[in-house]
């Protein structure tokens, strides 16, 4: 139906860009013509809003490295831990960002939707830029999406991550769940009213968050009957802040390749755990008298078998959803988000129980359940992901016009009114995105326009649609593009990194663990018993090696994901050389199969993480791009354009 509308002749406003990108977006469009420049603009807000939205570095260069070499931008980049390098025409002009990381699943998703759809030519560069904008100002998020995305809406999160996470992960019971809650709360309440004051008091959050939390705990701890763990407590509450995801990737970044941007990552996640359990520490030593003998005290610890109640399951899927609402994931597919957290949870703790026995003297266990845990979570999210965009495929072809009224069979209706009835119910629930359902009443509409113009007894000679019409038929087709798999798998590793861990060895630093006492009998050399005993004082080992265990399940985890996405790739290159003569349906033509063939090979190679190019050819195989005065080329300047996506300003390298 795309191809049948008559668009209006919008165009972005490149006053709307950064002052630094207007400069270079006016040379460039002199020198290369609009597309060229505009390109380049949209190359880096493409790769500004995904690493703010927490994206994995080396997937954000594919879909740079697809959009460089499909529209010949002699462009290249260097994507840091916080600051973002570009440079285009052989370093002329250089850009900086400075970005922020900000869970955001969403926007994972659709930015590389967007990139996706601009490759495929299914929008062309202004109608994407301006998608870029209204998907900055929330108008493709659904209402229930908003409203967790910001505050105050999300402050109901914080309570319930603490609370769950203290009992499943860190040995509390009932009693530190609510203590975890109020706690979380109040963390929660700290970060918004730094938040909200100006960008200055950001740099006071973890410290003020950990004190915070730290006399909260401390209170309840001092006044409450009943006896409170105070490390399931002080874990469940700042487990939001705990940059978990981080830790294995860095490491992922280092076996990949990315040494600097690796170990860069590997050491800021531990100076912020850090500091979030130092000021927990002074937060209870505020309240406290003792606060080493408090925090050590294990009398509420571990009062639960988790193996021996019917609810372990449920509560860590109520985790989970937390997590999610968290990574701001979509309210409407939180089943996918679920489904992916339970293979990787479920798949690690069954295999962990399994060796624990057999590994009683080492960490065998623990690295094998990791692993496997990791790569049954990156296979399920791949699969997923597949059935989805299959599925898919027949409401997104029914709705676009790409296939006839008549041309399913009755899977395809059946799935097609299914995908229907699941866009009405959603919206109808406020958890959908109303203009998916705006979208679905405009189908009556646009086929007769269709049928008219098609029929050559008929007067119409164009379709046009008002604004608002265009910019629902826009959204549905980059919706139709297929599902980012790491915005669907992020949640499943926050889940199951060490970010705990790294604390855990914070505290014993802070708290040095007690010595394991001792009492043996005291024999003569024979052996006899002299009747004497001593007391042996011997490090607790279990306490000592929090580190040890910190790096085998952080390792076992990044090479999880590497094995993962190996077998994924392994196994999708075995179905498409086996099943390929079948992979069609008698409704496609022959191009339409060799299309989506391509689309997903595309698919792949974005999302995959074994032939990522050690370094990017600033001239793509390619000579110079048409250019409007070839020789402009020969004695410009460099020019170093320096400011980041908030406004702030950084010093040019």
């Amino acid at each position: 139906i795309r191809q049948q509308i008559t668009f209006n002749d919008r165009k972005f406003d490149v006053k709307t860009l950064p002052i630094d990108m207007q400069r270079v977006v006016d040379h460039l469009t002199k020198d290369f013509g609009e597309e060229y420049a505009l390109t380049f603009a949209f190359m880096v807000r493409t790769a500004s809003e995904l690493h703010r939205a927490w994206h994995m570095t080396l997937l954000t260069s594919k879909i740079l490295q697809q959009l460089k070499d499909r529209f010949k931008i002699r462009t290249t980049w260097e994507l840091g831990v916080i600051k973002l390098k570009f440079r285009v025409e052989d370093g002329r002009y250089e850009l900086h960002r400075k970005v922020p990381y900000d869970y955001d699943s969403e926007f994972q998703d659709l930015y590389a939707k967007i990139a996706v759809a601009l490759v495929d030519g299914h929008i062309d560069i202004h109608q994407a830029l301006i998608f870029q904008s209204n998907t900055k100002h929330g108008k493709h998020t659904a209402a229930s999406g908003l409203f967790l995305r910001d505050y105050p809406g999300r402050l109901i999160l914080y309570p319930l991550e603490a609370a769950t996470c203290a009992v499943i992960f860190f040995g509390g019971d009932w009693t530190d769940a609510g203590v975890a809650a109020a706690a979380g709360l109040c963390a929660g309440i700290v970060e918004w009213c730094l938040v909200s004051l100006n960008n200055n008091a950001k740099i006071l959050i973890d410290v003020l968050v950990g004190i915070t939390t730290g006399i909260v705990g401390g209170l309840f701890y001092r006044y409450l009957e009943t006896p409170t763990c105070l490390p399931s407590v002080f874990l469940g509450v700042l487990y939001w802040f705990f940059y978990g995801t981080a830790f294995v990737i860095g490491i992922l970044e280092i076996v990949a390749g990315e040494l600097e941007t690796g170990v860069i990552r590997f050491m800021a996640v531990a100076v912020k755990t850090f500091v979030l359990s130092l000021g927990s520490t002074w937060g209870l030593q505020i309240v406290s008298n003792s606060p080493l003998d408090d925090f050590q005290d294990e009398s509420g610890c571990n009062q639960i078998d988790l193996d021996a109640v019917w609810w372990r399951i449920p509560l860590y899927l109520l985790c989970s959803a937390s997590a999610l609402g968290q990574y701001r994931f979509p309210i409407v597919h939180y089943w996918r988000g679920l489904a992916i957290q339970l293979v990787g949870y479920e798949v690690q703790y069954q295999m962990f129980k399994e060796l624990a026995n057999k590994h009683d003297r080492d960490l065998l266990d623990t690295a094998t359940a990791n692993g496997v845990g990791a790569v049954a979570a990156v296979l399920a999210a791949c699969l997923l992901s597949w059935i989805v965009d299959n599925l898919s495929y027949y409401y997104s072809a029914r709705t676009l016009m790409r296939v006839g009224d008549d041309d399913f069979s009755k899977f395809g209706e059946c799935v097609y009114s299914i995908s229907a009835g699941w866009v009405r119910f959603t919206t109808c629930l406020g958890l959908g995105r109303r203009d998916e359902r705006n979208f679905l009443e405009m189908q009556p509409k646009l086929r007769q326009m269709s049928s008219e113009l098609e029929d050559p007894t008929n007067a119409r000679s164009e379709i046009r649609l008002t604004e608002e019409e265009e910019r629902l038929l826009k959204q549905a087709v980059v919706s139709a593009e297929p599902l980012n798999v790491w915005s669907l798998l992020m949640p499943t590793v926050y889940q199951l990194v060490p970010g705990s861990l790294i604390a855990r060895m914070w505290y014993n630093s802070i708290f040095p663990p007690p010595y394991i006492a001792e009492e043996l009998s005291v024999t003569n050399g024979n052996g006899t018993d002299t009747g004497f005993t001593y007391i042996s004082w011997t490090p607790n080992q279990a306490q000592e090696g929090v580190f040890s265990a910190l790096m085998v399940i952080a390792a076992s985890l990044a090479l999880g994901l590497l094995l993962g996405m190996g077998l994924q790739s392994v196994i999708a290159a075995l179905m498409r050389r086996i099943f390929g003569c079948c992979d069609s349906m008698s409704s496609m033509t022959a191009s339409t199969k060799n299309l989506r063939a391509d689309l997903r090979y595309k698919r792949d190679d974005r999302q995959g993480l074994m032939n990522t190019p050690e370094d990017e050819d600033p001239d793509s195989g390619e000579l110079l791009p048409e250019s409007k005065d070839a020789e402009v080329e020969q004695s410009l300047p460099k020019v170093s354009e320096n400011a980041d996506d908030e406004k702030e300003s950084v010093a040019s390298a």
